[in-house]
């Protein structure tokens, strides 16, 4: 479980620097509409959205248990 989470999270940052990257090419590259950057935007939120669902999902199967943080007395 732990693996996959940080394999998408990895994806949502791949995705995110590669919305980057065809924002800073917009000018010169051959898709002047940004359809490149506002894929990479929608892969990056449809990722986003599947981690959501994921930890919600471990959660409430007992495979993720929130610690909360620690309260020093």
């Amino acid at each position: 479980m732990k693996i996959l989470i940080v394999l998408l999270m990895l994806g949502i940052l791949s995705a995110l620097a590669g919305a980057g990257f065809f924002m800073l090419r917009k000018g010169r590259a051959a898709d002047p509409q940004g359809r490149a950057m506002a894929r990479a935007l929608t892969v990056r939120i449809a990722l986003s959205v599947l981690l959501f669902l994921l930890v919600m999902l471990g959660w409430w199967l007992g495979w993720i248990k929130p610690t909360g943080i620690p309260i020093a007395a």
